[in-house]
């Protein structure tokens, strides 16, 4: 690293606030995906927009990379600094700077913590729908598009978001979107930025859409004889016209996982999590008994409802610990994570299709996701790390990923591009499409420096 651009991180940071130290950037190398590890060059945690606008802005003068770091929880490898360089931790711009309660909105900074905030939000009956699982960076939620378990009723981060303060690759700041919940005016640069990864500049501020904490709630959780049986009550479910909160399909071998840690009087057999908001009791009530009834059209074996809040409670902590779980049971063992997308009317064909594909190549693993939004995860592990087997969770990741393709979905329904979707996107875009962003790319980062090697396949941007 050039000692001149040190000095002028250190002139503009304090020496508290800026390292070298290999256990620091150890712990910046690398997110909880199975990518190999890239050590940056130093770490740097900034307070202020102002400070994020001179570090960028001296970066891009001595043409260093620079990657964005919030909890480092993301799945695809997105924060990992491939070409080394600096990473800039907003660990320490975590603050709410501004609650606008009546207009059912929050501006905040870009490191605070996603249960953190809502655990605030909550004392004024508030809360931050999008919900990944992971206590993830607010920041990190929208570089990733991040979604979770109530995406079916309430979206993924890119429809919860109004306005953006970002700091380009010239560390030049710009704002986009305003606090009206109808916007027409200009581009809308806003979604532009949310799930670009980093690659097209730095969030530093976010003026977040809220909700209502729900008055009335129950949880049903329904068992059926096959994975397929278990998709199709999900499709049944949405034609409905039922709007559930919450829709997960968990196999056998998930809720096997899912039941190590979460005690529940329920089978080890594919299932359904459920969960419904309300106004009333009555109006929940109705619903719970129209979906009891399509699951017993579909072969549901038991139908549990109306549970606790505590047992809810432990039901989703459970469901948001399962990825934990699988790789705690498997050691030190290597991993692949799918995460593809499809519409909802063609779930139970991607959902037999991973099934029969797991029992075919005997893999170890399991296959659970967000089926109300047509989205399912895969975890497949391998007992050794040698170059065939690993060959052979990537010819599965392959298969499941040309599946979703077929079926007019999506490489990626929540994890982003990162490092291993990039040789999706040539199969997903055109060729016109995919240079329209690297044309895009190359206008707001024209040296490259921000996360450079994520998003855009490197063909496009020579």
């Amino acid at each position: 690293m050039d000692p001149a651009f040190l000095a002028e991180v250190r002139h503009i940071l304090d020496d508290a606030r800026v390292s070298t130290g290999e256990s620091v950037r150890a712990l910046h190398a690398r997110d909880q995906s199975s990518h190999a590890a890239c050590l940056p060059d130093l770490v740097v945690w900034p307070q202020t927009t102002d400070e994020v606008s001179a570090l960028v802005a001296c970066a891009a003068r001595f043409r260093v990379p620079v990657v964005g770091w919030g909890a480092g929880s993301s799945l695809e490898g997105n924060p990992i600094p491939l070409a080394g360089g600096m990473v800039i931790d907003f660990t320490y711009m975590n603050r709410i700077l501004a609650l606008h309660a009546a207009d059912f909105q929050v501006v905040v900074q870009p490191g605070l913590l996603y249960k953190d905030m809502n655990r605030t939000l909550a004392r004024h009956g508030l809360f931050f729908a999008p919900d990944p699982g992971a206590n993830a960076s607010i920041g990190g939620m929208i570089a990733n598009n991040a979604a979770g378990t109530r995406t079916v009723k309430y979206g993924a981060t890119r429809d919860n978001v109004l306005a953006l303060e970002v700091v380009l690759a010239d560390g030049s700041v710009v704002h986009t979107g305003s606090r009206s919940v109808k916007q027409s005016a200009g581009y809308d640069l806003t979604h532009l930025f949310i799930g670009s990864e980093g690659t097209l500049g730095l969030i530093t501020a976010a003026t977040l859409k809220l909700a209502p904490l729900p008055e009335q709630f129950s949880a049903a959780i329904a068992s059926f004889p096959t994975t397929t049986d278990a998709a199709n009550a999900v499709y049944a479910i949405m034609g409905s016209g039922i709007v559930p909160a919450a829709l997960e399909l968990l196999d056998a071998s998930a809720m096997r996982y899912f039941l190590l840690n979460t005690p529940l009087d329920v089978p080890i057999a594919p299932t359904l999590l459920m969960e419904f908001h309300g106004a009333t009791e009555a109006a929940i009530a109705s619903e719970l008994a129209l979906v009891r009834e399509l699951c017993a059209d579909m072969g549901a074996t038991t139908f549990v409802s109306g549970v606790g809040r505590d047992e809810r409670d432990r039901i989703w902590q459970g469901r948001h610990h399962l990825f934990h779980a699988m790789v705690q049971t498997h050691p030190s063992q290597p991993y692949l994570i799918t995460d593809v997308a499809v519409p909802i009317s063609h779930y139970p064909e991607l959902a037999a299709f991973i099934a029969e594909l797991l029992d075919t190549m005997a893999l170890d693993g399991a296959l659970f996701g967000h089926a109300g939004d047509g989205n399912a995860h895969t975890v497949v592990f391998a007992p050794s790390d040698d170059a065939e087997t690993l060959a052979r969770l990537q010819h599965f990741n392959d298969q499941v990923v040309e599946k979703a393709l077929a079926l007019e979905g999506t490489c990626t329904g929540e994890h982003g591009v990162g490092i291993g979707k990039q040789k999706y996107l040539l199969r997903e875009y055109d060729e016109a499409t995919l240079t329209l962003m690297a044309l895009l790319k190359r206008t707001l980062d024209p040296h490259n420096i921000l996360n450079p090697g994520k998003v855009i396949p490197s063909s496009f941007l020579l």
